[in-house]
């Protein structure tokens, strides 16, 4: 699913705003994976969200965050944030330069709880300090200085070259999301390249392998 406007182009990997198909309504807690372009200077005005945990991650360029909450921030490229929703908050996401591109992955969780205190948090993870690493994005717990999302599930982000490799151990009944961000990878030999998403369940090990310069997030979902 796409949606194309004057100042943006989005890619839903899920049903997203005016875009319904009961066959694609999230995978576990995971609602919405969109993939964003905008134009510089353009972006989302302010508008209400409640009980989601809404996590952006910057692939290029500047995002200006603000809301309710007093946050008033730019996050740069290699950079994630995460507004819990809760009871309500009012936010607005442009891009803030007014002659570069902004490119981000917009995504919404759903809390384990409703009705939480409203919260915002960011970190910063450059790309330089996550090359053949796998690097913990956010969590549950707030574990190894991740982002804490409210709700059982884990992020990754995984930068390999060429022929590299990584493994990601699954407990039993977990399952995963795969998001191509850049790139071509083959997972558990299936190959998937930039844009393109897949469920993972009954797996307990997933076996990365870049067949080119790449970039995945992986989520362990409960």
């Amino acid at each position: 699913m796409r949606t194309r406007i004057g100042w943006l182009d989005s890619r839903h990997s899920f049903t997203f705003e005016e875009h319904i198909d009961p066959r694609y309504m999230g995978f576990r807690a995971l609602r919405v994976l969109n993939e964003d372009r905008l134009a510089p200077g353009r972006g989302y005005g302010s508008h209400p969200r409640r009980d989601l945990e809404l996590v952006t991650y910057v692939l290029s360029g500047a995002l200006h965050h603000q809301d309710s909450l007093g946050s008033d921030v730019v996050i740069m490229s290699g950079g994630l944030q995460r507004v819990s929703a809760g009871t309500g908050v009012l936010h607005t996401e442009t891009n803030a330069s007014t002659a570069e591109p902004l490119h981000v992955i917009q995504m919404w969780i759903a809390p384990a709880r409703p009705r939480l205190r409203p919260n915002y948090q960011q970190r910063a993870y450059p790309l330089a300090a996550r090359r053949a690493a796998l690097t913990l994005l956010a969590s549950d717990d707030g574990r190894d200085g991740s982002v804490k999302v409210h709700q059982d599930v884990a992020i990754f982000s995984s930068v390999l070259k060429t022929r590299e490799r990584t493994v990601i151990a699954l407990e039993p009944d977990r399952h995963a999301w795969v998001q191509m961000v850049s790139g071509a990878v083959q997972v558990n030999g299936v190959e998937l390249s930039a844009g393109d998403g897949a469920s993972v369940s009954d797996e307990l090990v997933l076996e990365l392998s870049s067949t080119s310069v790449s970039e995945t997030l992986v989520f362990d979902l409960a």
